[in-house]
């Protein structure tokens, strides 16, 4: 199959398909909506997965595990939670299937096998996880609770795309439990940094960090804060959310503790969450024409060294020389493969780690092993090198460095650039229609002027930025007063 990829310019929707498919991360399945992660698109999820864990048991959090299953009852409990999620459930009412008297070979759900009460596929775990924490919080003294855990969730969507939005996808949920309202605001904060930091430190994609309005919040949340990112076709994708969900969940679950008085208190509550959607952020943000372009922090390999010979003595000597350098980087924790495979041509292995998004490529030939050097190639710049075998580890380590702060800076100069002040609705528009990216007006605070700007134009309230101009003015739309400027945007 040719590697060459649509175009961004062409067609951006096509180009990212292709790019997933054809750069070996995932694949559609059997199943309608749900996608297979290949290895290597899995080998990128596990590091950003064991990044994250890190992050999270720094700050004090652990992992647990909780059914997939959640009764309906249960499910029901907290009204907004279940309202929001309920068009999106996949419902399990039977347990047993048996022979199809009609149809000899084929299988039938046992008519006789009807469940007691239907099981929800979790969407999210909130239900379960806080009928759980009845049992186990008491007193103060079982304050904070800080969980978390990996798992994936099933949201029934019906137009799906790879990574982006699918019937089930991987992620990783938090939820904890506070004595004090501002306990879980400063834990729904903090975790909202952790992805921000997470984002521009390993992803290299920078990120504003803001609250959703109210009806962008998680369905059973106070507040919901968010970090937004902006890809490279001018449209912007929610990378992560941290919800502060006051009481409703102990109110709803009947989660109560004595605290220091000996007086009984419902606790006060937090969720948050990433998943395998940040594959497609980092994929739309970095990459180009020819594949995928990776930074060097969740690159699945750092290095790849291809070696170019013409007989097995010169590929048995260029191995010698590949395995010294194998050992000095992986001595400095960069992750390198020798690709010496003999069923493919060195063309063919440079145009696939192109594909892959591989950093650096190491080129080394007979003439190489002569004059003590080899050609490195750079991914994000597509530009070539001849470095001093003597001098090689110390430059890649500077090289990897350098590529992570370029791919971040890049990503930066167009997100500040694609971020436009717009003071009327013609300019809104306009902007809209031609240039795309991050709006920033102002809006007079009410959800019926929101649901008209999206229906005229498809754009929504991204955030309201915990940073930026705070002056008032007069919204956009309507013309009332506003309290400050928020960003709008298309977005996935």
């Amino acid at each position: 199959m040719s590697k060459k990829l649509t175009s961004r310019s062409e067609d951006y929707s096509k180009w990212y398909n292709e790019l997933v498919v054809k750069a070996d991360l995932a694949e559609n399945s059997a199943v309608r909506g749900c996608m297979v992660i290949k290895p290597y698109g899995f080998a990128i999820w596990e590091k950003m997965q064991a990044e994250l864990d890190k992050m999270f048991k720094e700050t004090g959090h652990q992992n647990a595990y909780f059914p997939l299953f959640v009764p309906k009852s249960l499910f029901e409990a907290e009204e907004k939670n279940a309202e929001g999620f309920a068009k999106e459930c996949a419902i399990v009412t039977h347990y047993r299937l048996q022979n199809d008297p009609d149809k000899k070979g084929k299988l039938r759900v046992d008519p006789e096998a009807k469940l007691e009460e239907e099981l929800i596929v979790r969407p999210t775990s909130e239900a379960i996880i806080w009928n759980t924490y009845r049992g186990w919080i008491q007193s103060y003294r079982d304050l904070p609770l800080l969980i978390n855990q990996w798992a994936n969730v099933v949201r029934w969507e019906m137009r799906t795309r790879l990574f982006l939005r699918t019937a089930e996808f991987l992620w990783q949920e938090g939820h904890t439990a506070h004595a004090t309202k501002q306990e879980a605001l400063a834990e729904a904060e903090l975790m909202n940094n952790v992805y921000a930091t997470f984002a521009e430190k390993f992803m290299a994609i920078p990120v504003i960090q803001g609250l959703k309005t109210e009806s962008e919040r998680f369905a059973g949340a106070d507040e919901t804060y968010c970090i937004e990112a902006l890809m490279q076709d001018g449209k912007a994708l929610q990378a992560g959310t941290s919800h502060f969900l006051g009481q409703n969940f102990a109110k709803a679950f009947d989660v109560k503790f004595a605290n220091k008085e000996g007086k009984q208190d419902y606790v006060w509550a937090t969720s948050w969450g990433v998943s395998t959607r940040l594959m497609g952020a980092l994929i739309m943000t970095h990459s180009d024409d020819h594949g995928l372009v990776l930074p060097p922090s969740l690159a699945p390999n750092q290095v790849v060294i291809v070696p170019i010979y013409k007989s097995e003595d010169d590929l048995n000597a260029i191995t010698e020389v590949a395995n010294g350098i194998l050992r000095n980087l992986r001595e400095k924790h960069i992750t390198v493969k020798f690709d010496s495979r003999t069923t493919h041509r060195p063309g063919a292995k440079f145009a696939q780690h192109e594909l892959q998004g591989v950093p650096l490529r190491i080129a080394i030939g007979a003439r190489d092993l002569a004059n003590g050097t080899v050609e490195i190639a750079r991914r994000d710049t597509l530009t070539k090198k001849v470095v001093a075998l003597e001098d090689l580890t110390e430059k890649i380590e500077g090289l990897l460095e350098e590529i992570q702060a370029s791919l971040f800076n890049k990503a930066l100069d167009f997100r500040d650039n694609h971020i436009t002040e717009v003071d009327t609705f013609d300019e809104f528009k306009k902007v809209l229609e031609t240039k795309t990216g991050f709006i920033s007006a102002h809006w007079d605070g009410t959800n019926e002027t929101e649901d008209k700007i999206k229906a005229l134009t498809k754009a929504t309230i991204r955030c309201i930025p915990l940073e930026g101009d705070v002056k008032e003015g007069v919204c956009v739309y309507t013309g009332n007063p506003s309290k400050r400027r928020v960003l709008f945007a298309k977005a996935y």
